[in-house]
């Protein structure tokens, strides 16, 4: 073998180590272990649960009431990428989720990362459910384990090459997953600290109002927070709800209240689309969660729509 072969194999080999390396997938710390040793409160779950959003994904589509708390999945994605099929998250010890522990589930909603030790796609909003309290995540395990177990067998998804790679994920998360605070509100106001929980993190408003970076691809383009873009499926767009002239801007708090309550705008139209679960999810929520977020949504710098 030449020289120039043996460097470029060393090369090689070189990268494709420090590639296995950096795109590990990361788990919980000794110190998260800890503070969700501790049994949850599954009432306080159920708040995190309808704030999150579970049920629009997870449950069957067009399901109503109760129906909605049968956690099956049932949901597909179609994206440019390829199809997302939502799994089930009932406490179903074969299809769903009812072998994990909460440590599982804590590295599943921290890190986007599986209890087998591979990488999930953030089809599932890990990078915003990143920024959950640890709290939160195991009161919501303790709410997940009082629903129904569903029998349904899991579907895999489509993704063409190379976003089939799972093990990519690895370096998509290290360029793309940030969990610091995106707008800051300081440490004085607790109702914008709970609206910014809600909206950065829990209720994760970020991954469908807020274009994305690396052709769309990529993680959320925080000059344009709130902004609006182009629809996860590939066809519409999501709206502006920053306060510019172009978003909500002529909406009030109270405006944004009575919406998330109802849903009806301030000139009398009617929630539509993907939104309509999300309304639904949020009127669940107490009103001070609602007015919590609508003052976040005022007071984030205003930018004009795409």
């Amino acid at each position: 073998m030449g020289r120039l072969a043996k460097i470029i194999l060393v090369i090689a080999f070189t990268g494709s180590v420090l590639f296995w390396v950096s795109s590990a997938p990361k788990t919980i710390s000794e110190t998260v272990k800890q503070a969700i040793a501790k049994p949850g409160n599954p009432v306080i779950g159920e708040q995190v649960f309808w704030a999150g959003g579970c049920a629009s994904c997870h449950s069957k589509k067009d399901a109503k009431d109760n129906e909605k708390l049968k956690l099956g999945g049932g949901h597909s994605l179609v994206t440019p990428v390829g199809i997302f099929n939502m799994p089930n998250i009932s406490p179903d010890k074969e299809s769903g989720i009812g072998a994990w522990s909460v440590e599982d589930f804590a590295n599943a909603m921290l890190y986007g990362t599986s209890p087998n030790g591979t990488h999930y796609y953030p089809s599932f909003p890990y990078t915003s459910y990143s920024k959950m309290t640890y709290e939160d995540v195991k009161h919501l395990w303790a709410y997940l384990q009082t629903l129904e177990s569903v029998q349904t067998k899991n579907i895999s998804h489509e993704i063409s090459f190379p976003f089939n790679i799972s093990r990519g994920m690895g370096l998509w998360k290290i360029a793309f997953m940030d969990t610091g605070i995106i707008v800051p509100v300081g440490n004085k106001d607790i109702k914008l600290q709970r609206g910014q929980e809600l909206v950065e993190g829990l209720a994760h408003c970020g991954e469908c109002h807020t274009p994305r970076l690396a052709f769309g691809y990529g993680g959320l383009d925080k000059s344009k927070w709130l902004a609006g873009g182009p629809a996860p499926e590939g066809k519409g767009n999501i709206p502006n709800i920053t306060p510019h002239a172009t978003g909500i801007g002529s909406w009030s708090e109270e405006d944004i209240v009575y919406y998330l309550e109802s849903g009806f705008t301030p000139d009398y139209d009617s929630v539509g689309g993907s939104m309509v679960d999300v309304q639904q999810n949020m009127a669940k929520l107490p009103k001070s969660d609602l007015e919590a977020i609508a003052a976040y949504l005022k007071m984030i710098p205003p930018v004009a729509s795409n």
